[in-house]
């Protein structure tokens, strides 16, 4: 079971596990996911179920892994649903993990590096606490992420549920939407369209950023392992976004400039995952650097009839 299986990271996660001869039940109110990620699925081990994880989910059917994407992960999105995202953080989380618990199954949390907030602590390995803004405009994200790490361990501690916990950096690829808000969609759609790419502050602030076929493997690693820790899955190559706008000109060919505008409040200056425990642990190597990523990203996913994305986004 995938919830917030027709996003970005949930549809190219049901991709992975129909490869590996699962049967995949995808769970998304479509709020931010959308049909289109999972029209090309066609195969009888497939389901889609409209559902709100707020509200109580009852099956019949067994469920051996409860993979918990849903959110929305975006600052556009997250801004935009804000109560929404504290609920299905909370309420949603909650849900599934007394799904797991009732089915036996094991329960997959999919957290975030934003648990770290703006860190005062670099690279972040996953013994740092974090540095967070409670009521910052990214708050509502962070706080339901880091509620979610403890509500998933303390069903693991009180009531013997099989969980884990995967604490997700920057990620990009085929199926993120060119108005996603997010650095490298955005440095893409802007680059295509052939307008200036936006870069806040002075673009000296850092990310890590990870192909999706990179961190599919690392979660799909996590989730047949026996951990029940948070481990960091990223790229641990630290890349500015400075840089990372100048590698998407020079990947996409483009005549656009650059232009600086204003930082966000709360705008992480660094983010760099330590993956020591995800190599440890699941033997996870990453193979897809920045370019060739953005290369697969562009060329990885045909636009739909009548869609005005370019490829690669939709």
């Amino acid at each position: 079971m995938v919830t917030g299986g027709a996003g970005f990271l949930g549809s190219h996660l049901c991709d992975a596990l129909l490869g590996r001869g699962y049967r995949v039940l995808c769970v998304d109110n479509l709020d931010t996911g959308t049909l289109l990620n999972i029209a090309h699925i066609r195969d009888q081990r497939f389901t889609f179920l409209n559902h709100d994880l707020t509200e109580p989910l009852f099956l019949e059917e067994d469920v051996d892994v409860v993979f918990h994407l849903a959110s929305p992960a975006s600052p556009i999105d997250y801004r935009r649903l804000p109560l929404h995202t504290l609920k299905v953080g909370s309420y949603g989380t909650h849900n599934m993990l007394g799904l797991a618990k009732f089915k036996r199954a094991r329960f997959f949390l999919a957290s975030t590096s934003e648990v770290y907030g703006d860190p005062q602590v670099h690279p972040q390995p996953e013994t740092y606490w974090g540095h967070v803004n409670p009521i910052g405009p990214r708050g509502v994200y962070d706080e339901a992420k880091r509620y979610a790490e403890a509500l998933t361990m303390a069903y693991h501690r009180q009531q013997g549920v099989n969980t884990c916990i995967a604490r997700i950096f920057n990620t990009y690829g085929p199926r993120m939407r060119p108005h996603d808000g997010r650095a490298i969609p955005t440095f893409v759609r802007q680059a295509l369209e052939g307008v200036p790419l936006t870069v806040f502050g002075d673009g000296s602030q850092t990310r890590s950023f990870c192909y999706v076929d990179d961190l599919i493997q690392g979660l799909v690693l996590l989730a047949e392992s026996d951990e029940h820790l948070p481990v960091n899955l990223g790229n641990p190559r630290e890349v500015s976004l400075l840089e990372a706008a100048e590698t998407v000109i020079r990947v996409t060919g483009s005549r656009s400039k650059i232009v600086f505008e204003a930082l966000p409040v709360d705008d992480p200056k660094v983010r760099q995952p330590d993956i020591t425990r995800a190599r440890q642990l699941l033997g996870w190597q990453l193979e897809i650097e920045l370019e060739e990523g953005l290369r697969r990203m562009l060329t990885g996913q045909p636009v739909a009839p009548g869609a005005t994305s370019p490829p690669g986004l939709v």
